[in-house]
């Protein structure tokens, strides 16, 4: 079954067509390397060059030899008649495979770096936008103090960029080709060839190989999918939170027609960002099984390829498509600043009780003094609810201190928009 969060683009990297085009690209660079090195006849090089293959073809093969690559071969050896006898000449399977593969990659990370920017680029803008955007700020799920709904985004934005430089790393280390044979020593092939051909793809060169690129590198590429998953998670959970209905400060798009219960009529519910989180775990199930493929018996066993022909499209893909649905959850947010000013206000000026706290320890008083001063209204407050501001104009305490004017100026919210 395809996942329903395939994409187009990511889609056409992973197919059956890419892979055996990636795989037929380093046949065809392995060929004219050879060549070069006075192996291959030049002759030969027009028709191996003009190569094509059948998927079908390639499918009936393999359920006669049940294996992939040498039913690749023979399609491809239909194609060209004698000169085939050159293709493949001293590599072994995972010359052929991982070094597509690290191509596949490269291409897979290019598509979701592009996603990544749009992404970047509408946080920014919304940033920009609410700069100056009152709301409250809450640790432990409690009012703090208030802060910007733009610094909220630029916080997501930073975060965002940081995972964008990890992707970069990951995707630019898995871009390395291996030919060296079927133990990785070069014995049927030399390294002057290999490096001919992974310079003719625009590929690095694994310094050291088994029979296979070491797997630490996908690991890798794996784990920066996972990061940014949970980059991704981070935002959708804080959207979540605000657009529950007690707080309801922001609500991700909801469009005419949709529905948010087969029940209840009235419900717009956050599933695109609850989307979002599931996948973000899925990401991290696979960031897991690709650190248990880093280890291999001796030279390579084959466990690792089941696994990745599952985790690296599909790491790509969801990674992909949350990127997407990120674009598309922020660019249509709905913002509500009136109520995040009610919100903010919910605790009757409370969020202001450090202002007076370091206000008191400014006039001279110690700050354990201080504090229980400033607590014992603010409980006051929260249990009679209401004003922390008159409580203390009416702490004959707090008064001894702290005029009405000092008081007017200590509540002021444009204090906290200083450094904006």
């Amino acid at each position: 079954m395809i996942p329903r969060y395939t994409t187009p683009e990511m889609a056409a990297v992973w197919s059956p067509e890419r892979k055996f085009a990636t795989w037929l690209a380093v046949e065809i660079a392995a060929c004219e390397a050879w060549a070069e090195a006075g192996v291959v006849p030049a002759d030969a090089l027009p028709a191996i060059r003009r190569a094509t293959f059948d998927v079908q073809k390639i499918e009936e093969y393999e359920a006669e030899t049940q294996h992939d690559v040498t039913a690749f071969l023979r399609s491809v050896g239909d194609s060209i008649g004698s000169a085939a006898r050159w293709v493949h000449l001293g590599l072994t399977s995972s010359d052929v495979v991982d070094t597509a593969l690290a191509l596949q990659m490269r291409e897979a990370g290019d598509v979701l770096l592009a996603e990544l920017a749009k992404l970047e680029e509408v946080v920014a803008d919304l940033a920009r936008q609410h700069r100056y955007t009152l709301m409250v700020g809450r640790t432990h799920g409690v009012h703090a103090e208030p802060v910007t709904f733009g610094l909220k985004l630029l916080v997501w934005l930073a975060e965002l960029r940081r995972q964008e430089g990890r992707l970069r790393e990951a995707r630019d280390q898995a871009a390395v080709g291996k030919l060296g044979g079927a133990v990785g020593t070069h014995a049927t092939l030399p390294p002057e060839v290999e490096e001919a051909v992974c310079r003719r793809l625009g590929l690095g060169v694994e310094p050291v190989a088994t029979q296979i690129v070491q797997r630490d590198r996908h690991a890798h590429v794996v784990q920066a999918l996972a990061l940014l998953g949970a980059s991704l998670e981070k935002m959708a959970t804080e959207i979540r939170a605000l657009q529950r209905t007690e707080v309801r400060e922001v609500e991700e798009p909801f469009s005419e027609g949709q529905t948010g219960s087969s029940a209840m009529p009235h419900k717009r519910n956050p599933v695109l960002s609850e989307r979002v989180c599931g996948l973000a775990r899925l990401l991290r199930g696979h960031a897991v099984t690709a650190l248990e493929n880093v280890a291999l018996w001796h030279e390579r066993d084959i466990s690792h390829s089941s696994a990745e022909r599952v985790i690296l499209p599909d790491a790509f893909t969801a990674a992909h498509y949350i990127t997407r649905l990120m674009v598309r959850i922020v660019r249509g947010l709905r913002i509500y600043p009136e109520r995040m000013r009610r919100n903010l206000e919910l605790t009757r000026g409370l969020v202001f009780s450090q202002r007076v706290l370091l206000a008191l320890i400014e006039r001279g008083l110690d700050r354990e003094t201080a504090y229980r001063l400033v607590q014992r209204n603010a409980m006051r407050a929260w249990e009679a609810e209401t004003s922390f501001r008159d409580l203390l104009a009416a702490d004959p305490e707090v008064r001894g201190h702290l005029c009405d004017a000092k008081l007017e100026e200590l509540f002021d919210y444009g204090y906290f928009l200083r450094y904006v």
